[in-house]
């Protein structure tokens, strides 16, 4: 049963004359761009792939995985391994994709985005687990649960993605694999791995990244892990950005057995943060454990394939302050559970057809509580209680028939229902006199709410010739609200400023009456390339989303919210909000290529790439959305001769001048980085240097969010975190690594 299993993702859009016009003026660009990276996190040098391999097929014809559209994008095992000469934040990878950006967090846990939604609408499995809130502000998400070097491979789904991708997300999907099975001929058991050693001026980081397996033809045991620190590192100009240090270890142990056309794996592994500064956060991580299980079956049948997923994840999470950049006593303490399963059925029912069933569940636990703090009047006698005993539970069930016309045409069609039910216990604060009317009413409500969620896709494609591909997705996206969106119920000013993921020193507050939003994206993905992909490749995906009850936020105008009424009007000032849905929309276009430039024995092979992004997002009611990327781009130059490989990247970031009224959210210019790159590889040594940031630039970060701790103005506390300064990137700095393979 000959169905094929198609190519890369792409995505795009059917847009208004509107859009047409910019994305027609981007593509006159087109020629001298290839494909890249994001360059929010400046000082990364992206090698992402334009077209991802074509999967396998089963034995019955059907495609292994889900249909890969044609705006996704992959990174590969070798680029995120390459990546740790210049980062440890998994997040940041995401930065180097075509509409890719990293929201600015810790050192290791920035918040990935893709074509304007970040955070939780983008939703992050690895092997097959998801991660849900173990923080108020989020700073553990789920990418930091594996040091770069772990990653043995990474697609991004778009907004128009099949539904058997997943579901309860509305801007993307990350699926991230981690010590996949390896397995060697024969009986004998072989063992082969690797270990690095890396240095970064900028910071003093350093750290190790190790892996090993030991295999034969059907055992396979892994490990893989990591651990990496690193200081408060330096602006252009030289100031040192306080809050930035961290600490940071990783490990996953997996081991699989395979039984003729059966693959069964079982992966445990855990994380350790002792420390990690948060200068777009009012506090530090002090502490962060957790452990993990998941078990893996795969099986291929005359039918098609079948796949299941177990899994359970548990996490110990403290935030305070970390001296000498921050001072005081305030420990915040979180309990996270989740558990979950996933169940998928590929079924080649012809020699054109494949269809798809699946069916999911997705538990999360979380207690959130504040111990008091001994001799405080405002900070005790009692416990503060944030989320008491919350509970979200997901239920989700799809369909999805994969049609193949013939050899020119395939269309995939899918639908899916997400049950999400959540709750949550009575809550108390610090004390009754500051506290107590707050608590009163959130606790005569009722919290429970049941959200049912239908999601729906469907994507046609159109292959001309071996040279162009023409891809059109249509789908809704739904994403229920998080805990603290829905349950974080103080409108004291503290309280308020201890709640929010979005680094812009705003407080937030939640609401009971929050609907899910439903994302309606349309998206159209053009790829031209030389038959044998190898001298140049373009691709070109617009893209459109109206968001139907957007979860975005307004001022607080309760009658107990602080600093009224001039937190209604105030514009250069930080100010309390309170989460709102409101429809909203977002278009884009992403632009990557890439074009071979020589190819001699002598001087050996040059290539050029580039990638250039857009991106715009707002309100109906005419608010701009929060930390939208401005237009920004890459241009490099590859070269390798014999054991040499080396880079030469520039990357171009405009001026961000559409920032989000209601929060206050401050502007940055324009810059522009160099950046160098170069290893040599001989036998089983590898030694890779880099220079980020070449000419020392000083520039802000897009989304690098408020800096709290470097500026301050005296206030009643003493002093208070100054409004107006944005985070600075990192300046220049050399970067060292060496790998041993064995």
């Amino acid at each position: 049963m000959p169905i094929q299993s198609r190519n890369t993702l792409r995505r795009a859009l059917h847009l208004t004359s509107a859009l047409v016009r910019p994305s027609l003026a981007i593509l006159c660009m087109a020629p001298l761009l290839t494909f890249g990276a994001r360059a929010q996190t400046a000082v990364e040098l992206p090698t992402i792939v334009v077209r991802p391999e074509t999967p396998s097929t089963t034995a019955g014809g059907a495609s292994d995985g889900p249909f890969t559209p044609a705006d996704t994008a992959t990174i590969s095992g070798v680029q995120a391994q390459g990546a740790t000469l210049s980062t440890s934040d998994s997040g940041s990878l995401i930065s180097r994709i075509p509409g890719g950006a990293a929201w600015g967090a810790g050192g290791v846990s920035s918040l990935p985005a893709v074509n304007g939604m970040g955070a939780d609408r983008v939703q992050v499995s690895i092997n097959g687990m998801l991660f849900g809130l173990a923080c108020p502000n989020e700073m553990n998400p789920p990418l930091s649960f594996v040091n770069p070097a772990m990653i043995a491979g990474a697609r991004v789904y778009m907004g128009t993605a099949p539904v058997s991708v997943g579901g309860d997300y509305t801007g993307a999907k990350v699926d991230v694999s981690v010590a996949p099975a390896q397995f060697t001929p024969g009986q004998a058991l072989t063992t082969h791995g690797s270990v690095s050693g890396f240095f970064r001026s900028n910071g003093d980081g350093y750290g190790v990244d190790a892996n090993v397996t030991v295999s034969n033809e059907d055992t396979s045991v892994t490990y893989t892990g990591g651990w990496a620190r690193a200081s408060d590192y330096t602006a252009g100009d030289g100031t040192t950005i306080k809050s930035t240090m961290y600490e940071t270890q990783n490990h996953a142990l997996s081991v699989s057995k395979k039984l003729q056309d059966q693959l069964f794996t079982f992966q445990i592994g855990g994380q350790f943060i002792p420390s990690e500064g948060y200068v777009n956060q009012y506090m530090d991580l002090v502490e962060n454990k957790s452990i993990f299980g998941n078990a893996r079956y795969e099986g291929l049948f005359d039918w098609g394939k079948l796949e299941a997923t177990v899994f359970a994840n548990r996490v110990r999470h403290t935030m305070g302050f970390i001296e000498p950049d921050k001072s005081g006593d305030m420990p915040m303490d979180t309990r996270s559970t989740d558990l979950g399963y996933a169940v998928k059925g590929t079924f080649g029912v012809s020699a054109h057809d494949v269809i798809r069933l699946g069916n999911e569940l997705y538990y999360n636990n979380l207690d959130d509580w504040w111990p008091p703090v001994e001799g405080s009047m405002m900070m005790g006698p009692d416990t503060f209680i944030t989320i008491n005993n919350g509970q979200r539970l997901r239920l989700g069930t799809f369909g999805e028939w994969e049609r193949h016309i013939d050899d020119k045409w395939t269309a995939v069609f899918g639908l899916r229902n997400d049950i999400v039910w959540m709750n949550t216990g009575d809550v108390q604060g610090y004390n009754e006199m500051m506290y107590g009317q707050n608590a009163a009413l959130f606790n005569a409500q009722d919290h429970a709410r049941t959200d049912f969620n239908v999601d729906a896709s469907a994507i046609l494609r159109y292959e001309a010739n071996e040279s162009s591909l023409y891809e059109l997705g249509l789908a809704r996206k739904t994403r229920s609200p998080n805990f603290y969106e829905r349950y974080a119920w103080s409108t004291n000013a503290m309280a308020m400023s201890m709640i929010g993921w979005f680094g812009d020193g705003n407080g937030y507050v939640g609401n009971l009456d929050l609907a899910p939003e439903a994302a309606h994206t349309v998206s159209f993905t053009a790829t031209w390339h030389d038959p044998a992909k190898k001298v140049w490749e373009l691709r070109v995906s617009p893209y459109y989303s109206y968001v139907l009850d957007y979860i975005d936020a307004d001022r607080c105008a309760l009658s107990t919210c602080p600093n009224l009424p001039g937190n209604l009007t105030t514009t250069d000032n930080f100010v309390y909000l309170q989460f709102a849905n409101h429809d909203a929309w977002l278009y884009g276009v992403n632009i990557d290529g890439k074009l071979a430039l020589w190819d001699d024995a002598t001087y050996g092979k040059g290539a050029f790439r580039g990638s250039l992004n857009f991106v715009q997002g707002q309100r109906t009611d005419g608010v701009n959305l929060y930390h939208m990327m401005p237009l920004n781009g890459v241009v490099a130059i590859d070269h390798s001769l014999g054991h040499w490989s080396s880079s030469l990247e520039l990357q171009l970031v405009s001026s961000k001048t559409l920032v989000s009224q209601v929060r206050n959210e401050v502007e940055t210019s324009a810059y522009a980085l160099l950046n160098f790159r170069t290893s040599y590889e001989l036998d089983m040594v590898k030694v890779d240097f880099g220079v980020d940031n070449i000419f020392d630039t000083n520039y802000d970060l897009p989304l690098g969010g408020a800096n709290l701790v470097n500026y301050q103005v005296a206030s009643m506390m003493g002093s208070s975190a100054a409004w107006g300064y944005p985070v600075a990137g990192m300046g220049r700095s050399f970067n060292t690594r060496v790998t041993v393979k064995f």
